[in-house]
């Protein structure tokens, strides 16, 4: 299969409603796309997806790949293209609460997540919602809930609309990859595999979104994520929200994924990966690994760090700095390491960062990626 890449330009397509003061006026908007050439590109996409197939697309968190989420066969070619396991859930998106209403039971959206949906969609949060029988198996992995968020990008939320149906989208990359940030990681990936990539830019956000479960007592992040632990503790009912291995486990959940990114390693580059979790002990620790692991033939090196600072790197090593703050970290975070990867280094050395914020989900996909933590 020949893989085609189609450019869209973002800022060319706009959600626009008639009152915005009206509540959920930003859910429900209606599309306005400017220039023709970008609605070519959407239609192709559309065409495709209307035609069972899964393509890249580009969402303001990392690049998906898309499939009719209501078409049994259209969702095994996501499986298929990346190499998933067959136990680990997808995540529905959608175009508007009008769409959402659609998926699940009696049209009832959780009363817990309205002050949320109203204030953070479209954006980088999923949420958990009682499933129904419009919802293929194949895509809840059995469960009895089922995981949705309205992505803010435009591209992406335009290609919904213009479907007319819901999206399973993870993210398009080979299983256990880092996740694709730019159109050019997707074509690396899962060339010859999907028929069209949709070039929208660079992420803005960088890592996954961020899966809430409020049908839980009391509340839980599943995956922290674009929206931060903070933000979401401020809504109305999340005063005792709790966060997945940091202040409980499940092991029968851990089992039984409601969402990615609970039960596999993920975000793993071909080279080793260590992690130092303490960032003032960065400089101090990674030439002492690096000495250790010359004995298994590991010479090139690659730093990836959390701060703009110069440090002295062998050679043939490679430093790449993700930012000078945890937002600007997490948007260069896959990017960095599959960079590593292209320039052939043996061992990534990753300077951790502060949990607060944005770093809790930095934190969590780096301990999924590493092959070594030093705490």
């Amino acid at each position: 299969m020949k893989t085609n890449i189609v450019k869209v330009n973002a800022n060319a397509i706009q959600f626009k409603t008639n009152d915005p003061q009206q509540r959920f006026g930003r859910q429900n908007a209606h599309l306005d796309i400017a220039d023709a050439n970008d609605q070519k590109a959407i239609d192709q996409a559309v065409a495709w997806l209307r035609q069972g197939e899964a393509i890249g697309i580009p969402t303001e968190t990392v690049y998906g790949l898309a499939a009719n989420a209501l078409d049994p066969s259209a969702v095994a070619k996501i499986f298929a293209a990346k190499n998933r396991p067959q136990d680990n859930p997808l995540i529905v998106h959608v175009s508007s609460l009008t769409m959402l209403e659609q998926l699940v039971p009696e049209g009832k959206i959780p009363a817990v997540y309205l002050p949320v949906i109203e204030s953070c969609w479209p954006g980088a949060l999923t949420i958990i919602l009682p499933t129904s029988s419009i919802i293929p198996s194949s895509v809840t992995c059995g469960q009895t809930t089922v995981a949705v968020r309205m992505p803010s990008h435009p591209v992406a939320r335009a290609v919904i609309d213009q479907c007319g149906f819901p999206l399973a989208a993870p993210s398009a990359n080979s299983s256990g990859k880092p996740s694709p940030t730019l159109a050019s990681h997707v074509y690396d990936d899962l060339q010859g595999k999907i028929p069209l990539i949709v070039d929208g830019g660079s992420c803005d956000v960088g890592v996954e979104s961020t899966v809430l479960d409020g049908l839980r007592q009391p509340p839980a992040i599943l995956r922290p994520g674009g929206l931060t632990y903070e933000t979401l503790q401020a809504f109305p009912g999340m005063d005792q929200l709790q966060v997945y291995r940091k202040h409980f486990i499940d092991q029968a959940l851990e089992a039984a994924p409601t969402t990615p990114g609970m039960k596999y390693r993920h975000y793993s580059p071909e080279a080793m990966v260590v992690l130092i979790e303490d960032t003032q002990d960065f400089d101090q620790v990674w030439p002492k690994e690096l000495q250790a692991l010359s004995s298994l033939g590991m010479h090139k090196v690659g730093l990836l760090t959390s701060d703009c600072k110069d440090r002295d790197v062998p050679a043939s090593g490679v430093l790449y700095s993700m930012g000078a703050n945890s937002e600007q970290v997490a948007r260069h975070l896959f990017q960095g390491l599959r960079d590593m990867d292209a320039q052939g280094v043996d061992v990534i050395f990753v300077q951790g960062v502060s949990e607060d914020h944005q770093g809790m989900a930095i934190m969590n996909r780096l301990r999924k990626a590493a092959t070594k933590t030093i705490s």
